[in-house]
């Protein structure tokens, strides 16, 4: 694992994801009608100036043009998720593309394309269900569990080709994965991997906090479980009971729950000097409200903040990827073509104003660009019993985590009014810049510590 070292402190790192496609929650009408180009989409026109910025830098959109396409994206993927439901067994993914988010939907039944076309969606007729490709994809994930594959650091489902992806080193070595698997061959592309994937290791979203006073990683996403205050992480950054202060140094408490690898999340709970806000650090160009968790389509902008790079967008490549990285397979991550660098790890992953997941790893950095994956949020919620914290969430009182099962709030308990500083600060915090050389920005030389199991 790669991490940061500054005079009294290393760097580690995480986390995030959410609903729409390959694992859509919600309801949908069997056959939805073409969403209208000016139906209006809630928090679209009150996007972060800081968002705005990174997708205006990093995807050479306006600032309107930002808002249009994060409101087509979301008129997208409702549509996706009604003909999903209506497709049934025959459904072979979706994703958009371009500014105007123009939706695609596939199929392997050509009776289809007619209720698709209907839906306002390009269709178009595979040979392969995803249903299909994602068995195959389970299939080698089955295996990796069993033993890491050697020089084979990445696979996933890719819709737009209709293939299960394999990226080797050797493509001796993909041959020999996919024969252990029983994988057909039919199923799959082989593609030349472009180097080896690694954690990037280094609380309002995108903040600073550090791991027995040494490692650094950035938050993901508040959360409360009853009226315990926290947020997840990835699951490499620490193990059950490594304890945690914030970007200030002041305590917070400690790793309740992580899963590392084959997953990569965690989530730590905090103490009552911390109040968990439905924000993520806008570095300087003001916070996101964070107002939900629902999954971006592939092809959708998604931009990410971290403690090291501050923001940078991009876009959704492949969802349900698995990633092999120097301590093991994590499968379930989302393959983006947003740079990160050491110290994002556990940064927030955001589409809008709805939260995707935490910056797992990948390989590249934010002078050349590359790939990073993240860990969706909404399987880390489920997995410990948590409540993303955003703006319809009710503000009770804080408690200190001396009991770890979930609890309800006593009758009477009252509402206190949100302060206006950001999520997860403590008493005596100043936010300070990480550029400027502030506590979540600091860069030293980097070092390789390496630690079985979950954690830094």
């Amino acid at each position: 694992m790669l991490r940061r070292r500054a005079p009294a402190v290393c760097t580690a790192a995480v986390a995030v994801g959410a609903l729409a496609l390959a694992g859509l929650t919600g309801t949908a009408s069997a056959d939805p009608s073409p969403a209208s180009p000016a139906a209006p989409v809630a928090g679209a026109g009150r996007l972060s100036p800081g968002l705005i910025e990174a997708m205006r830098r990093d995807l050479g959109l306006t600032a309107d043009g930002a808002r249009a396409r994060i409101g087509a994206e979301s008129r997208a993927a409702a549509s996706a998720a009604g003909l999903r439901h209506s497709l049934g067994a025959g459904f072979g993914g979706a994703r958009v593309s371009g500014d105007a988010a123009e939706l695609t939907v596939a199929t392997t039944d050509a009776a289809d394309t007619a209720r698709i076309t209907a839906a306002g969606a390009r269709a178009v007729v595979v040979a392969h269900s995803l249903a299909e490709l994602t068995s195959a994809k389970a299939a080698l994930d089955r295996v990796a569990r069993q033993r890491t594959p050697k020089d084979v650091p990445a696979w996933y489902v890719d819709v737009r080709t209709n293939r299960v992806v394999v990226e080797a080193g050797r493509s001796a070595a993909a041959e020999s994965f996919l024969a252990v698997a029983g994988v057909p061959r039919a199923l799959v592309t082989v593609r030349q991997a472009t180097g080896q994937p690694r954690t990037f290791t280094d609380l309002r979203g995108g903040d600073a906090y550090y791991m027995n006073g040494t490692g650094r990683c950035s938050i993901g996403f508040p959360v409360k479980r009853g009226t315990q205050g926290g947020f997840v992480s990835a699951g490499h950054c620490g193990t059950p009971g490594v304890t945690t202060s914030g970007y200030n140094q002041q305590a917070q408490v400690s790793f309740q729950g992580s899963t590392f690898p084959g997953r990569d999340y965690s989530w730590v709970a905090a103490n009552t000097g911390w109040t968990p806000r439905p924000l993520v650090n806008g570095y300087g160009n003001g916070d996101v409200t964070v107002t939900g968790s629902t999954e971006a389509l592939e092809g959708s902008s998604v931009c990410r903040s971290g403690s090291t790079t501050g923001w940078h967008c991009g876009t959704v490549q492949q969802r349900n990827s698995s990633v092999t990285y120097q301590e093991g397979t994590v499968s379930g991550v989302t393959r983006t073509n947003v740079c990160a660098e050491p110290g994002d790890s556990g940064g927030s992953f955001i589409s809008g104003s709805q939260a995707q997941g935490v910056t797992s790893g990948g390989t590249g950095n934010c002078s050349q660009g590359g790939t990073t994956y993240f860990q969706p949020v909404n399987p880390a919620l489920q997995a410990y019993g948590l409540t993303l914290v955003t703006s319809g969430t009710p503000t009770d009182p804080p408690t200190d985590p001396t009991d770890p099962r979930p609890r309800t709030p006593p009758r009477g308990v009252r509402h206190v009014p949100r302060p206006r500083r950001p999520l997860l600060r403590g008493p005596a915090d100043q936010p300070q810049d990480p550029a400027q050389g502030g506590p979540g920005g600091h860069r030293g030389p980097a070092v390789r510590r390496d630690r079985g199991g979950a954690g830094p």
